[in-house]
């Protein structure tokens, strides 16, 4: 038996939830003859945050003198039963589980002659894998029925089904086939757009529109099964949102939403892509200023139950990440002020080796200059580019740069900004990533902080501001601008202004403008 060094035991134990513990203490004392230090074990790790190897080992067998590998082969025996009784659970709540489940009865069956049980349990199985879509299941159930048959000499079945068993299977392997093709493609472009997020540059829309421009996206009637128009949709929406064209994106994300409510059994089943539809919906509605729009999605969002821990952790970064850039946009840094600390409070329940709060802190840090600690804010944004790099990431340094060098801007650290300035300078054309709206910015906080007064401090702002102005608009520098309303805090230093009132009055205007 495999010894367990590690924590992998406690973290599984403790990433448990009440119900799943509840069933395997019923699981447990189901079996005869269990040695209660499995129990004792379980209880220990169950009520104890931090990992403790020798308070558990005294806890189990108190003064006795025993070496290490007896606790080890402890534990690993524990883990394995743990993995055993979750088998069992997953079975009740997992149509997959079922289905191999029961085609495994249909191979045990079939070994000791009972045809006919076989025959009942595959007929349970097709239509379970048919209203799941399950295409592989279905493509062995149709195996095991003409196995089923072969083995009976069971001409007459064959002659009267071997139609229908051949279409069926040929119609379950274009299926796959087909759903396959369109999961590559949806990958396809997820990892085009992951590695560089901000969208600067044009290559990568045209390798994109390559991707969508298959005949295999002419029409939704080519994806030839729900799941099929699920991934055709969601890489759909992928190019829009990438090729700025928001209209397109919005109305792509309603005809996604309506098609996976549609079908709410396959919602119970996998509640993950329903997640991304919804944050991506509620983005593309802020593209577009439907604001109540955004708030229908954030009430989703925030009613989902998640189904796997994994969901759990997507409910909460998609629902807090959209509610600070709605606060972001529309100026309420109250709110955002409020929201942040509750999801820091959610956060401490997540493993932190699973779930990174480092994205969160990014968006932290408007939401604190919104509301005027810039020292907060400067920690939120040392905290983010504390963490690990990812290519998910890479982007977002030239925008923390322009963060580092505004928040010791507004602290008043100007000795500091001129060492700043030019370690940024350095970093930027380093990364290739030194871009023109970059370049103006650190030009005009330069000349900032060699003026003394403030008039002469507001001139310089309101310049980079109408510089930067028609830049704002071109492709490549919009969405970089998406995550930090740059022109807003520009234009409040020029005017002498607090940032909140500044972007309180541009986001009133744009709805004055919209009901007009």
């Amino acid at each position: 038996m495999s010894k367990t060094y590690s924590d992998k035991l406690h973290r599984l134990v403790r990433s448990l939830s009440p119900t799943e513990k509840r069933y395997f203490r019923i699981f447990l004392n189901g079996k005869p003859g269990v040695d209660t230090k499995y129990t004792q074990l379980f209880e220990a790790l169950a009520t104890t945050e931090q990992f403790d190897d020798e308070k558990w080992k005294a806890i189990i067998y108190k003064s006795q003198s025993i070496g290490s590998k007896k606790f080890s082969e402890l534990k690993a025996y524990l883990y394995e039963l743990i993995l055993k009784c979750l088998q069992n659970y997953d079975e009740l709540h997992s149509i997959q589980q079922r289905l191999n489940h029961l085609l495994q009865s249909v191979a045990v069956l079939f070994k000791r002659g009972h045809y006919m049980d076989c025959r009942e349990l595959l007929s349970k199985a097709r239509k379970l894998a048919k209203q799941y879509e399950s295409f592989a299941h279905l493509i062995e159930i149709v195996r095991w029925e003409k196995q089923l048959a072969y083995t009976r000499m069971d001409v007459d079945f064959l002659h009267k089904n071997l139609g229908r068993l051949q279409e069926d299977e040929a119609r379950a392997m274009e299926q796959l086939r087909n759903a396959a093709h369109y999961r590559r493609a949806f990958f396809q472009a997820y990892t085009t757009i992951k590695k560089d997020p901000l969208q600067r540059g044009s290559d990568r829309v045209a390798r994109l529109r390559q991707l969508v421009e298959q005949e295999a996206f002419s029409d939704p009637d080519a994806a030839v099964s729900h799941t099929a128009r699920v991934l055709y949709y969601r890489t759909l929406s992928l190019y829009y949102h990438t090729a700025l064209e928001p209209e397109k994106f919005y109305e792509t994300g309603k005809i996604l939403i309506a098609l996976q409510e549609s079908q709410p059994h396959f919602l119970r089943e996998n509640l993950s892509d329903y997640i991304a539809t919804l944050s991506n919906q509620a983005l593309a509605c802020g593209l577009l200023q439907k604001y109540s729009e955004v708030q229908a999605c954030l009430v989703k969002l925030r009613d989902l139950q998640p189904i796997t821990e994994d969901d759990r952790r997507k409910i909460h970064r998609q629902y807090f990440s959209t509610f600070f850039a709605l606060c972001t946009y529309t100026g309420d840094f109250g709110a955002g002020r409020l929201e942040m600390e509750r999801c820091l409070a959610e956060a401490e329940v997540f493993d932190l080796r699973d779930y990174e709060t480092g994205s969160f802190h990014l968006q932290f840090v408007p939401i604190c200059i919104g509301f005027g600690d810039f020292n907060r804010a400067l920690d939120h944004l040392n905290h983010w580019l504390a963490q690990r790099r990812t290519l998910g990431r890479e982007d977002l340094q030239s925008l923390a740069r322009m963060l580092s060098l505004l928040l010791h801007f507004e602290l008043g650290n100007f000795l500091l900004l001129d060492s700043q300035l030019r370690t940024s300078t350095r970093f930027l054309k380093r990364k290739n990533r030194l871009h023109e709206l970059e370049r103006r910015f650190m030009h005009g906080i330069f000349e900032a902080i060699k003026l003394p007064d403030a008039r002469g401090q507001r001139e310089i702002f309101a310049k980079i501001k109408n510089d930067l102005e028609a830049k704002a608009q071109e492709p490549e520098t919009r969405a970089l601008l998406q995550t930090f309303d740059l022109l807003s805090w520009l234009d409040a230093k020029a005017r002498g202004q607090q940032f909140a009132t500044v972007v309180r009055e541009k986001y009133l205007r744009e709805m004055e403008a919209r009901q007009s």
